[in-house]
């Protein structure tokens, strides 16, 4: 008979749960039980929900509009964020308020180190939630996606998974068979997922967002001590920094600055191309350089017009606004999930779409001029705009998560098994 050895890991949950497992020397192969004890929170529990997302603004920003939408609802409820240490999403979450757990970054390029590091990160995740106990992880996408989703279902915790674009991404498609419920921006989405898990919601927009200030004490917030009249020319190049944005700006702004003394610029770099930049760029009393723009409620109440690229989260966050936008969607995403929104957002919201073979500083500084000469085209797209978003959306999302979490503290779960 094989020998057989048992392995308690504490940090797992409370009551343990055990490997048991048969020893190298046993001619027969592996076999792996775990058993796993977790008890149900009881109605008297406050609402405690982890978030599990991060790498770009399309993943960070809806799990915290989600997480103000459940806070409202839930004053006494408490909230995890996982995500990379020294990240976008580190930064952006403490910015925010909200409690933050640093889990490893994503694997080193050689493909040897990618099971170490895997396996790092769902221990991690496991430890976090343990220590956490939450009735519920939203998942919205990024590398922490795959572990927090893995440990959470292991610790018997419900999975929810938000899917922004029009067409799911790899992370989403993959862990969707582990999610208890999948919320999808829009109809088209549908047959991606399981149907009978899916919610059509929209995507959720944070409070601030929602709220605008004036336009006034916005586009005085960047440009203090100048007249808070004139337009606003808002430039978003990605979380990180589209080279071909920040290359076609370069050569275009202070021409544009020259020519239009009425005309501001709020240009958002991404963190990696910042430097680069301002070392280029001329100091300008008329233009504000980010390199990520963490008052983004800010930037969109001053903007007339809107340069960027086409992530899920902004194109819905210029509907929710009324924005007229340019759109350059990145050909760099394998699923082509940003021409896709691109194309969405024209017949929505008939925003102008520039792709990257097209985009140089003169097809560029045309569009620009187009748009904000035309002041009957940016009305039209701006109601255009508003028309085509949910400002409900936030508040389904968080309707249908709590209709999870009661469901599930109704049920007895003594326990549950699994083999393999």
């Amino acid at each position: 008979m094989a020998a057989t050895t048992t392995v308690s890991f504490s940090f797992f949950s409370t009551p343990f749960r055990s490997f048991r497992f048969q020893t190298p020397t046993s001619p027969h192969p592996t076999r792996l039980s775990i058993t796993c004890h977790s008890s149900s929170p009881t109605s008297n529990d406050p609402l405690r929900v982890a978030f599990a997302g991060g790498g770009t603004g399309s993943n960070i920003y809806p799990a915290v509009a989600i997480a103000e939408e459940l806070k409202s609802l839930n004053p006494s409820g408490q909230f995890l964020f996982l995500g990379a240490p020294n990240s976008v999403e580190s930064a952006a979450i403490s910015s925010a308020g909200y409690d933050f757990a640093s889990v490893p970054a994503p694997p080193d390029t050689n493909p040897f180190f990618f099971p170490h590091r895997f396996f790092n990160s769902l221990l991690q995740c496991l430890c976090h939630l343990r220590g956490f106990q939450p009735h519920v992880l939203v998942s919205t996408g990024g590398y922490v996606s795959f572990p927090a989703c893995l440990a959470a279902k292991l610790r018997g915790t419900n999975v929810v998974i938000h899917e922004p674009n029009s067409v799911p991404g790899f992370s989403n498609t993959l862990l969707s068979p582990l999610a208890d419920a999948i919320i999808v921006a829009f109809n088209s989405t549908l047959d991606s997922f399981p149907r009978n898990k899916c919610f059509v919601c929209g995507n959720p927009v944070r409070f601030s967002i929602r709220n605008l200030v004036s336009k006034e004490t916005a586009t005085c917030h960047f440009f203090p001590g100048l007249d808070c009249g004139g337009r606003v020319l808002l430039v978003l190049a990605g979380s990180y920094g589209a080279n071909s944005v920040n290359i076609a700006m370069l050569n275009l702004y202070y021409q544009m600055l020259r020519r239009d003394s009425g005309l501001r610029i709020i240009w958002q770099t991404g963190v990696e191309a910042f430097d680069e930049m301002d070392s280029l760029v001329k100091s300008h009393p008329r233009l504000y350089m980010t390199p990520f723009m963490h008052c983004m409620d800010l930037a969109y109440a001053a903007a007339d017009l809107i340069v960027s690229r086409a992530g899920a989260m902004t194109c819905y966050e210029i509907l929710a606004t009324g924005k007229p936008s340019i759109l350059i969607p990145s050909p760099y995403f394998s699923e082509g999930n940003q021409f896709r929104n691109a194309s969405l957002m024209a017949d929505l919201a008939g925003v102008t779409v520039i792709t990257e073979d097209e985009l140089d500083s003169s097809t560029l500084a045309i569009a620009i001029e187009k748009i904000l000469r035309d002041q009957k085209k940016m009305e039209d797209m701006s109601e255009r705009a508003l028309k085509a978003a949910n400002p409900n959306a936030s508040a389904e999302i968080a309707k249908h998560i709590l209709s999870l979490v009661n469901e599930s503290t109704k049920k007895k779960r003594d326990g549950y098994r699994v083999e393999s």
